[in-house]
Parts: structure tokens; C-alpha cells; sequence
């Protein structure tokens, strides 16, 4: 069992974002889940859409996994779509599924970007923090890669996850 799973957001599966976590995964022994692979429908107060791949999706990663890392290129000063559903449906963990909510309390998140720009506003990075500190997860940092080829970037995100072990 890993202890490391990155979940791509990416509207691209084999884009620039999934090429920077590929170049991790080389370093580090860890999964890659990718968000496109499955189907995960908008939040619902009413969760008619409990018959989706969230709940054994989000199931699976808890019961699996130490550190989640959250992957997504840079869309319009923000996350991607695709994440933003996924992270939207963490409010299931709250309402209908509270016990398996309460069992990420203690686990570990880290984020990346992506884009073609050298740097995102701090303000990206907010509703990670935010979610992070809500759910009682260890906010482990964050990074932005502009180039694919940026070993000292990818280093230095190793260095994030490395001092947890």
C-alpha cells in the first residue's frame, strides 16, 4: 500500500499537469487517481446522485491512503472544474456519510498547479488551506510548476511529503 495517492483534476488526462505528476510519481512510489476516469456528478442537497463514483472513489482513498495530493492546471485564476466537483462533493462527508468524513481528520494534503504562467496568487491556494484546516487534515504545502523540467521544483514538493515519513 502506498502512502501517497495525487489526484488529477485535469480536463487533459495526459496533459501538461498529469505530465508534472507523472515526473513525480518517478521519484516517489505513490498512485495516480484521475478524475476523468470516473463519473462524479455536481453536489445535490438532496443526493440523488448518491449511485455515482464519488462515494466508492472517496471510500477507497481514505481507507487507502496518508497524504492526498490534489493536482490541477491553473483555469481562469483557479482550480479546474473537474476538482471543484470533487472537492464540492467532500459536503457529502458531512451530511450523509459523517463517519467516513470524520476519518480523513489526521490525514495529509498537498497541492499542485500547473500552468504556463511562473507563479499563482496566493489566493489560489486558499480554498486547499481552508478545506484542509476544515476537515482537520495537516496542510502540507503547496506548489506551482510552469515548466515540466523543473527538477528543483519537483525536489522541493518531495521535500513537502518527505518530512511526514
Amino acid at each position: 500500500m502506498s502512502k501517497v495517492v495525487i489526484i488529477l483534476g485535469s480536463s487533459r488526462s495526459n496533459g501538461d499537469t498529469f505530465k508534472v505528476v507523472s515526473r513525480i510519481q518517478e521519484f516517489l512510489n505513490c498512485d495516480i487517481i484521475d478524475l476523468n476516469s470516473y463519473t462524479i456528478s455536481y453536489y445535490d442537497y438532496n443526493h440523488d446522485n448518491r449511485g455515482d463514483d464519488f462515494m466508492p472513489l472517496i471510500n477507497d482513498v481514505i481507507r487507502k491512503y496518508k497524504i492526498i495530493v490534489l493536482a490541477t492546471p491553473v483555469y481562469w485564476y483557479t482550480m479546474s472544474a473537474v476538482l471543484k466537483t470533487f472537492l464540492d462533493r467532500f459536503s457529502d462527508l458531512l451530511t450523509i456519510e459523517k463517519e467516513l468524513g470524520r476519518q480523513l481528520r489526521g490525514k495529509e494534503l498537498g497541492v499542485i498547479s500547473c500552468s504556463l504562467g511562473s507563479k499563482v496568487d496566493e489566493e489560489f491556494w486558499h480554498p486547499f488551506k481552508k478545506t484542509a484546516d476544515y476537515l482537520g487534515m495537516k496542510y502540507l504545502g503547496d506548489r506551482h510548476f510552469s515548466g515540466l523540467d523543473d527538477v528543483e521544483e519537483v525536489q522541493s514538493f518531495l521535500q513537502l511529503l518527505n518530512t511526514n515519513y
